[in-house]
């Protein structure tokens, strides 16, 4: 068996894109990975001049269907999505690819190009339950909600030297972009319990205003893996936050990589209430949920006075998480849905 894995790999830490090209190797697929965001022309040149972009678009697809052509493989698999074209999983289709798109952003000003080339994969899953409403929206029925996931092996608790407990050691941490442009609420929430022993590392911190209380709680600015699975082994409450479109055009349920890769880790996990993790998770036995400030402060204080019920609901969350949402799972999932499982 093999695939043609067509995403993005970011150059300085590991990602869902190389999570699942392991669990497809793990369940013995051969593997060829495509670069789909391997442009040519500058980026600031591509979006001024639309021309331009298109033709860069077109030399990747082309560039997608050269390598497929040698490479002959049985699936074609889309992580994201946003750059193949329509053309392309059609043209694999044609020749007996199955084709899978796995879209795993929010919904955007770029989902369009989504929705256009939806109707010519096989299989099409989702993230989040948001885009697959968009789809269907747009008249594309079947498209299936597959959650992002953790990979055992790589989100697991660490060992820590008696130096890492002193700079990692907290009671809430929170790792993610604080950008306050872009994530205004959760900023706002943030600050609302920067009096307690919080640590916040993520990009961000630099571009918060002068007067924030926030800045005093700033622990690192980009965490890649090896940063934050220490934090989250560390604090005794791991906060996950998710985005909402600060313009509110767009909805986001999916649950983030966050909640999962924290689980494993052993964490207890204090969530804001986020549709899919409401669907995925108990409240109270696997993670706890909380919907506003108020609520955000009392469950804190509580959970922190009772360490032996937090610890209970880690256990739980982890046992979840390593039962259910590995990339192994959902490799399985899609290679089901092939015909290859």
């Amino acid at each position: 068996m093999k695939v043609l894995f067509s995403g993005y790999r970011n150059p300085h830490f590991l990602t869902i894109t190389e999570y699942a090209e392991r669990a497809f190797e793990t369940a013995g697929a051969g593997v060829e990975f495509f670069n789909d965001r391997r442009y040519l022309i500058p980026g600031l040149l591509r979006r001024g001049i639309p021309p331009l972009e298109r033709l860069d678009l077109l030399r990747l697809n082309l560039g997608l269907l050269r390598k497929a052509a040698v490479y002959r493989p049985d699936i074609f698999f889309a992580c994201g999505g946003v750059r193949v074209a329509p053309y392309t999983p059609a043209e694999l289709r044609r020749k007996g690819v199955k084709t899978v798109l796995w879209i795993t952003d929010p919904p955007r000003e770029d989902s369009g190009s989504i929705s256009a080339a939806a109707p010519f994969y096989d299989r099409v899953f989702c993230s989040g339950t948001e885009a697959v409403e968009l789809l269907e929206k747009a008249g594309l029925s079947g498209a299936k909600l597959l959650p992002y996931a953790c990979d055992p092996e790589l989100h697991q608790k660490q060992l820590l030297t008696g130096e890492e407990k002193n700079k990692f050691s907290c009671d809430v941490c929170f790792a993610g972009t604080v950008l306050p442009g872009l994530y205004p609420k959760r900023v706002e929430l943030l600050e609302s319990i920067s009096d307690l022993d919080l640590k916040v590392w993520g990009p961000g911190t630099g571009a918060l205003p002068p007067g924030s209380p926030l800045k005093s709680r700033t622990a690192g600015g980009n965490t890649p893996p090896a940063v934050w699975l220490k934090a989250y082994s560390a604090a005794k409450i791991v906060l996950c936050m998710h985005f909402s479109d600060p313009r509110g055009k767009y909805p986001c349920h999916q649950a983030s990589p966050r909640v999962f890769e924290a689980m494993a880790c052993g964490a207890f996990l204090l969530c804001d209430a986020q549709k899919d993790v409401a669907s995925l998770f108990e409240d109270g036995r696997h993670l706890v949920i909380f919907k506003d400030a108020r609520e955000l402060r009392q469950k804190i204080a509580y959970y922190l006075a009772y360490p032996e019920k937090r610890e209970a609901i880690a256990r739980a969350g982890r046992d979840e998480v390593l039962k259910k949402h590995t990339y192994a799972d959902r490799i399985k999932t899609v290679l089901e849905s092939a015909g290859a499982g």
